[in-house]
């Protein structure tokens, strides 16, 4: 039987929205084992003047537990 868990990450890049969603998942991957899948939940940005300056991603990521773990 497989347990899936979920988290909520906000993730930030300065190129794009696709940029950020990259990056928060290779970012949470060095420390959570088991990625399975990824849900964008709300994309929003900063504006400086007139252009966006930062892109924001809230991401719901999902992971298998590890049932044999000790």
């Amino acid at each position: 039987m497989d347990i899936e868990k979920h988290l909520i990450l906000t993730g930030s890049s300065e190129i794009s929205w696709k940029d950020a969603i990259v990056k928060t998942i290779a970012e949470a991957s060095k420390t959570i084992d088991y990625i399975s899948s990824v849900k964008i939940l709300n994309q929003h940005a900063k504006i400086d003047g007139n252009k966006i300056s930062e892109y924001f991603v809230d991401l719901d990521l999902g992971f298998i537990l590890d049932l044999n773990r000790k």
